[in-house]
């Protein structure tokens, strides 16, 4: 199974180019069969652009997450903080073999759907009209 995920274009990016291998979460889809991420860019990009499968996904108290993490982040300790501000624990997803697509993807085009605040869940059966993946 599949997930959408919004994510900022400078924190996309940096997935794809390898300086961010975790992705960060306040809170996470429930689904535990869910395998792969696919990434919305966000604005102004405003495309899927790529996806990524799931190494392992860290649950834990934000002190110990940051020290889990903090080498490939791709974030600073201070926003980091100001991003969980309010929580205990914070969600960790470690990327693996990002992909990034040859072109974007129109969301509501090629997904049917409208930008997610957060995630989405993607059915597997999901044919991509018109990409080059």
């Amino acid at each position: 199974m599949k997930v959408i995920l919004s994510i900022k274009p400078e924190f996309a990016n940096k997935i794809f180019n390898g300086t961010k291998k975790f992705e960060f979460r306040r809170t996470l889809f429930k689904n535990k069969e869910v395998k792969k991420i696919v990434v919305y860019a966000s604005a102004p990009i405003s495309k899927v652009i790529g996806e990524f499968e799931i190494d392992r996904i860290f649950h834990e108290d934000l002190d110990i997450l940051w020290h889990q993490t903090s080498k490939y982040s791709g974030i600073s300790e201070d926003y980091y903080m100001k991003y969980f501000n309010g929580k205990e624990s914070g969600y960790a997803i470690e990327v693996k073999n990002p992909r990034k697509y040859e072109n974007g993807l129109c969301i509501k085009q090629n997904f049917g759907l409208n930008p997610p605040q957060s995630f989405a869940y993607l059915r597997e059966s999901l044919s991509f009209k018109n990409a080059s993946v």
